[in-house]
């Protein structure tokens, strides 16, 4: 018997709409996805946030975006203004990438005012906060370091990746994640969680969200391994009469 239900799995992923290349229908398919499948969040890039609000309004699924996507850099003035106008358009959830050349630097003065100040504008807004590590140009002490420190700052999530560099969410990372962080700081895995046995093993770890673009097929499996029926798309509208 499974120690899981169709819940416990749809509420740990954020759907990620986050490629460049996407169109404005793609965006919006995507907000419909994760309303069918009643998926934790999805996570858009910042120009669609108010319509994914908007479209996602009055469910149980989070509008989210990104801050300082993907490499960081941003100065914090710069990530404050990304913060607030993500808050201002309806952001629930913000996931906001560390600078990584601070963060290899050792700066850590500066890593942590920054975070703090983001995770400090993020609660007053009344959203939460992950902070995205970029694990694959960190060694084992920076990940540690980043984890005290999220935990000074009182932020939600600490989160492996941004899905675009050279590796995403690896075990050993998760498990270190979680080992270092305080249990009121949530983990999650972004950057090669493809499939239901791959959530499985890390929700076994301690993770609690993941990102996901396979979120369709991720979901249809644990349906099918549930006995559900799957979740059909809805058919097109027809087009009005004498078209």
């Amino acid at each position: 018997m499974q120690s899981w239900a169709y819940n416990d799995i749809a509420k740990m992923i954020d759907h990620s709409l986050l490629n460049p290349s996407l169109t404005s229908d793609e965006l919006e398919d995507g907000c419909a996805l994760g309303l069918r499948y009643d998926v934790a969040s999805v996570c858009i890039m910042p120009y669609a946030l108010p319509r994914c609000a908007d479209l996602l309004g009055g469910s149980t699924v989070m509008a989210s975006t990104t801050i300082g996507f993907p490499h960081g850099s941003h100065t914090t003035a710069i990530k404050l203004a990304e913060a607030r106008q993500a808050l201002a358009d309806g952001g629930q959830e913000l996931d906001a990438v560390v600078n990584i050349s601070k963060a290899r630097s050792g700066d850590w003065d500066y890593i942590h005012n920054e975070l703090a100040a983001l995770t400090d504008a993020t609660h007053a807004g009344g959203a939460k906060i992950k902070i995205i590590f970029e694990n694959a140009y960190l060694d084992d002490n920076a990940k540690i370091r980043l984890c005290k420190i999220c935990g000074e700052i009182g932020a939600d999530w600490v989160k492996t990746s941004t899905g675009y560099a050279a590796t995403g969410a690896i075990m050993a990372d998760l498990e270190l994640m979680r080992k270092h962080s305080p249990a009121h700081v949530q983990v999650k895995a972004a950057g090669g969680i493809r499939d239901l046995d791959t959530l499985l093993a890390v929700r076994a770890v301690g993770v609690t969200r993941v990102g996901a673009t396979r979120t369709q097929s991720l979901l249809e499996d644990c349906r099918c391994r549930l006995g559900l029926a799957p979740i059909a798309k809805p058919a097109p509208a027809a087009a009005p009469a004498g078209y």
